[in-house]
């Protein structure tokens, strides 16, 4: 089993901006202190529930700052961005950091983004697959040309290649962010993980997993590719002597910062849409996740992993909106939690 951090760079209510990348910088060194095994950055755009807007940019920063730990992506937005583009950096990640990047990609959603940036609402709605096509065969091959609805150029040398970096895989890992059947289908077709949410239990995970293992024999993918998938539960982890003062913490934080982070999402064709009520959602994941004692997280990573045959955790360890609790609460992860873990 392994186990990482998720760093949103969230900005509590309060607080500013630079306070809340400092807190996610900080907790990732300790991270690797603490003996994690990743540390997963979110990327968000034009909103306080997280301030980074470039997920593969703090990587770089990270991996450069740190020797053992792996360092990757939950996610980066592929409809926002071109997927060579963000091949390429993925390749000169994997090789300047001896193959410690793993490149975790989502849809997004409907969001300003795609206004801004200019890739339009198509681009979310129809165009992930031929992205996530294109980046892929971006990653595995030397040389790649594109003819589809979105991409379309001649054909152009991959440098740097990833297969040629001097490390244990042809390339750096890609997972996929997975909310919905179709996704699940998507990741399972070309063999990639899935990064599953924290909004979601065991029970859904386990079906999703279930899924994705039916539709890779659906397509053929080979058996030991099938069987070494290692996907991504996201989650939260509150560590405290007793659950009560865990949940507490995360009950006088979380719903502040989730009532202005998700209140500023904005629409780009004005869709409306429904906000979940910041309290029952705080609620919610306390439920679902390692939120309590040491010994109640490990037992509750470990029951997640035996329903679901998920292998590998990416927890959220800032929900205190506080620098020295979150170094606090992720040093006893390491020091309390992981000893339990086989």
């Amino acid at each position: 089993m392994r186990v990482g951090s998720f760093v949103l760079a969230a900005q509590f209510p309060g607080q500013g901006e630079g306070e809340a990348l400092h807190r996610a910088v900080r907790s990732a060194e300790v991270a690797e202190e603490a003996g994690l095994d990743t540390v997963w950055l979110a990327e968000h755009h034009f909103v306080p529930y997280g301030t980074c807007p470039s997920a593969v940019t703090l990587a770089a920063l990270l991996l450069g700052r740190t020797r053992r730990i792996r360092v990757g992506t939950a996610v980066s937005v592929l409809p926002t961005v071109h997927p060579v583009a963000l091949g390429e950096q993925a390749a000169l990640l994997h090789h300047t950091s001896g193959g410690r990047f793993t490149l975790g990609v989502g849809r997004g959603g409907p969001w300003v983004d795609l206004e801004v940036f200019g890739a339009g609402l198509e681009a979310y709605e129809k165009g992930f697959p031929e992205s996530l096509e294109l980046l892929v065969r971006w990653l595995r091959e030397s040389s790649v040309a594109a003819d589809g609805e979105r991409f379309r150029f001649r054909e152009v040398p991959v440098v740097p290649r990833p297969s040629e970096a001097l490390t244990e895989t042809a390339g750096p890992e890609v997972v996929v962010a997975c909310t919905s059947p179709a996704s699940v289908r998507l990741a399972a077709e070309r063999g990639l993980s899935m990064l599953l949410g924290m909004h979601v239990g065991d029970e859904e995970k386990a079906e999703m997993v279930a899924l994705w293992r039916r539709h890779a024999r659906a397509c053929g993918r080979p058996p030991e590719e099938i069987r070494g998938a290692s996907h991504v539960s996201a989650g939260v982890c509150q560590i405290a002597d007793r659950r009560v003062d865990a949940a507490e913490t995360l009950m006088k934080a979380m719903p502040g910062w989730l009532k202005q982070g998700l209140e500023a999402h904005v629409t780009i064709d004005g869709r409306t849409r429904r906000m979940r009520d910041p309290l029952a959602y705080t609620e919610l994941l306390c439920g679902l996740h390692p939120v309590g004692t040491p010994r109640l997280c490990a037992d509750r990573l470990a029951a997640t992993s035996e329903r679901t045959g998920i292998s590998r955790f990416a927890l959220l360890v800032e929900g205190s909106g506080d620098l020295a609790a979150t170094e606090e609460n992720v040093r006893r992860l390491g020091a309390e939690v992981l000893p339990q873990l086989v």
